[in-house]
């Protein structure tokens, strides 16, 4: 039989988002206008001061002739700039392109030209990046942040304007870790949904404070402007990740919360012990991607509970939390929709069965509208009002979900379907071994053979042969890798994510289990 996946609750339960996000903010400037928003480098900004320069640099784009409907491509690292720049191009009804900083290249140049945003705005040691990256921006208004004028006098011509909840607030590439990345169409009510599910999911009260280490650029880390303006909450906005630095940072700022994604807490877990790993303040970590074999030692090293939850930009951010479910689990589907897990053919699975996950909306305007530009890819994604996530999942009987990977994330091995997270996992339990990967390549004869790519502990040392031997015992003949290449470093996503597509796929750079040499 189907599985069930909960019983959804009322429609009267569902949060109020017609206002978007804009009109709650305003309302806070207004009434508490000498409340802390976040806190950058040390420093406080307050709601006045937020709602003061972004008014500016509202009536500063209106001055330059940007109206409502263009789009402003954002190249801007995590901090008050960021902030009030975004928050004026959505009080403008301006369309928010977020650029990955570390973009450069063919890349950068294929968001820019596929964009085609009227102005781009970057910090001054990017603009060679711009320049250099081969994307055509004669009709393209090209500024440095430095440029802004943030404590001008207000040139905003009364109040703003309503922003129907529904309209377009922001294009998101995504990040791109199989291929070219899809801009995904975000509105005003997407955003305000992603901050009600971060404040269900982090369980944070009047008080707390939330450390932000995600990119402002991405989902993850955007959507946590909204979360003051629904909770009694402090933001501590970091310029980056950095896992030697972690427990002094949160220490030091008085965090309560952490968010993670990808493969943080497997890189936090690998750090030696230190003084600080109970001594931080942090209660609850919170986000997606942790594996079920790290989820309890990492609560009892570091002293906190893990809330775990599944999403993707296109379900504003969130689709699932795992609120008082099994460890390894997703949890159930947020109110505002409904999870179906479907088989190829387009039937339910029954319990236990891994299926694709599919995504309908309860409340309308929750998933986003389609790709921008891209109708084919809207049309394979969104069908009769669902949204296919291309993920694979299954439930138990109480309708809890299990994560196993997306649908093409696998290797077919001398006739047996290989999930990549399977030999990960298995792998990145030697001590050695900091974070791994694997991929699907080419095979002599038959279908295909596995390449793991690893990265070592800072000052282990490991060799493919010793890897391989390692795993004999722990992985069936078929799920062992034939290719095994040790690397520096990968090249990730705004979300930590490894970008699988950029790795290598030749077979003539790696250790060859076959051969047994390099």
């Amino acid at each position: 039989m189907p599985q069930e996946l909960g019983t959804p609750p009322p429609a009267s339960d569902l949060p109020a988002t017609d206002d978007g996000f804009l009109g709650l903010f305003a309302r806070h400037a207004e009434a508490e206008p000498d409340r802390v928003f976040a806190r950058i480098g040390g420093r406080a900004l307050t709601f006045g001061a937020l709602h003061r320069r972004s008014s500016v640099l509202a009536g500063w784009l209106g001055d330059r002739g940007v109206r409502a409907g263009d789009r402003i491509a954002l190249m801007l690292r995590n901090g008050e700039t960021a902030l009030a720049t975004m928050l004026a191009i959505a009080r403008a009804g301006v369309v928010w392109v977020p650029v990955n900083t570390q973009a450069v290249g063919e890349n950068l140049a294929y968001v820019l030209a596929h964009a085609e945003p009227r102005m781009v705005i970057a910090e001054a040691d990017l603009m060679r990046a711009i320049a250099d990256c081969g994307a055509d921006l004669h009709s393209t208004m090209l500024l440095e942040a430095a440029a802004l004028p943030l404590d001008g006098r207000s040139t905003a011509r009364g109040p703003a304007a309503a922003i129907p909840a529904d309209a377009p607030f922001a294009i998101m590439y995504t990040s791109g870790t199989t291929g070219r990345p899809k801009g995904v169409i975000v509105s005003h009510r997407m955003l305000r949904l992603a901050g009600e599910a971060a404040a269900l999911v982090s369980n944070a009260g009047d008080g707390d404070v939330l450390y932000l280490w995600e990119p402002l650029f991405h989902i993850g880390g955007a959507q946590m402007i909204v979360l003051p303006l629904i909770r009694n909450v402090t933001l501590v906005i970091a310029e980056r990740f950095s896992a030697s630095n972690f427990w002094a940072d949160v220490r030091g700022c008085g965090a309560t919360h952490m968010h993670f994604l990808g493969g943080i807490l497997q890189i936090l877990l690998k750090q030696p012990p230190g003084l600080l790993d109970r001594r931080h303040g942090v209660r609850i970590a919170w986000g997606g991607g942790c594996p079920r074999e790290i989820w309890r030692p990492f609560e009892d090293r570091f002293g906190v509970t893990i809330r775990e939850c599944y999403g993707m930009t296109e379900c504003s951010s969130f689709t699932t939390a795992n609120l008082d479910g099994p460890v390894g689990s997703i949890g159930r589907p947020l109110p505002w929709f409904d999870v179906d897990l479907l088989d190829g053919a387009g039937r339910p699975v029954a319990t236990g069965e891994r299926g694709e996950m599919v995504v309908r909306e309860r409340l309308a305007g929750a998933l986003t509208r389609g790709y921008f530009r891209d109708p084919e890819a809207t049309a394979n994604a969104l069908r009769e009002g669902a949204f296919h996530t291309g993920d694979l999942a299954s439930a138990d009987a109480a309708g809890n979900l299990t994560f196993h990977g997306r649908l093409t994330d696998s290797v077919r091995v001398r006739g047996e379907n290989v999930s990549a997270a399977e030999v990960e996992e298995v792998a990145g339990k030697h001590p050695a071994v900091e974070e791994c990967v694997t991929i699907g390549v080419a095979a002599d004869v038959g279908e295909g053979e596995i390449k793991l790519f690893v990265k070592l502990r800072p000052g282990a040392s490991l060799s493919p042969p010793e890897l391989s031997a390692w795993l004999e015992p722990r992985l069936a003949r078929f799920q062992r890798p034939r290719y095994i290449t040790i690397v520096d470093e990968f090249e990730r996503t705004p979300s930590h994510r490894v970008m699988k597509h950029k790795l290598s796929w030749r077979t003539d750079d790696a250790w060859d289990a076959m051969a047994g040499n390099a």
